[in-house]
């Protein structure tokens, strides 16, 4: 998916098991098939999972990337009224992968990918649940101070522009840049909350048609609350969406700043992954049509 993306296979993994945590020598390690853009994804038995970064990295930098997430996932963890990964251990580079990675527990369910709940009232309502138990607990005075998604709309401007000019040809861009002009200067006055800010299909984990669990942890911080609608979007039918916008309680303007973080997101990864990763770029390009579509 990456220029210069790092090979990481089931024989390695086994064998830096093997040298790193020989607790788990004995258990089977099997690779994950996954969608995600970051990490490739190896089962340690039954109860654990490894994730292995693919983008070449500083270690210092990626250890200490690993080490927040680990905190993020303790905090999470602590948060959400469904399952979630708890960090067990980070691993050192060695011989044949140069750098840190990560343990963490297996949170067993189908991602929303694969399972049959796009229109399902249910699931959006416990989507809601979700996100609103993270948005009670209390920030303690903490802001968004990244670069990435999450402060204000307008600093996408410079993405977004690049990202329309790149899909040409894909979708109406034409349509999509008068969109984006209506939403980047969407107001807002509720402060930073506690905030996953990445809920892609991929992440979310469903059995018998209800949530079973959020996974992929790296990006929970306090941010724009309204960076969690993402599935609004990317995920529910018009039906659902509605159930998911009543039970948040969402009003106007932080449902069109939902739209407008779902947007920069989308924009991004229709054309960066339409030949490496073409569920990630099929997602975006559903995600970009339903917020045309939508009232």
């Amino acid at each position: 998916m990456h220029e210069g993306q790092l090979d990481v296979t089931v024989g390695l993994v086994e064998g830096l098991v093997k040298e790193q945590f020989p607790q788990w020598s004995e258990l089977a390690v099997r690779a994950v098939p996954s969608h995600g853009t970051v990490n490739a994804l190896f089962r340690i038995g039954d109860e654990l999972v490894a994730r292995f970064p693919i983008l070449p990295g500083d270690v210092a930098t990626v250890q200490r990337e690993l080490e927040d997430e680990a905190d993020a996932a303790r905090r999470l963890h602590a948060m959400s009224p469904y399952p979630t990964p708890e960090p067990i251990a980070i691993g050192a580079p060695a011989s044949g992968y140069p750098l840190p990675w990560a343990v963490q527990t297996w949170v067993d369910g189908t991602i929303a990918y694969d399972a049959d709940v796009a229109g399902s009232a249910a699931f959006a309502e416990d989507l809601a649940l979700f996100v609103l138990a993270l948005r009670a607990q209390p920030t303690e005075g903490r802001m968004f101070t990244g670069s990435w998604r999450g402060g204000v709309l307008t600093s996408q401007d410079e993405y977004v522009a690049d990202g329309l000019e790149r899909s040409r040809g894909m979708i109406d861009v034409d349509e999509l840049a008068r969109l984006w002009a209506d939403l980047r200067t969407t107001p807002r006055t509720e402060p930073d909350a506690w905030t996953h800010r990445d809920l892609m299909p991929g992440n979310l984990l469903a059995k018998d048609g209800r949530l079973a669990g959020v996974i992929d942890v790296g990006t929970f911080t306090v941010s724009d609350p309204a960076m969690d609608l993402q599935p609004a979007w990317n995920l529910l039918d018009p039906t659902a969406r509605s159930a998911f916008r009543v039970a948040l309680g969402s009003d106007e303007a932080e449902w069109r700043r939902g739209m407008g973080w779902s947007f920069a997101q989308a924009i991004g990864c229709l054309w960066y992954y339409v030949e490496t990763n073409p569920i990630m770029s099929r997602t975006a390009h559903h995600t970009l049509t339903a917020l045309l579509k939508s009232p």
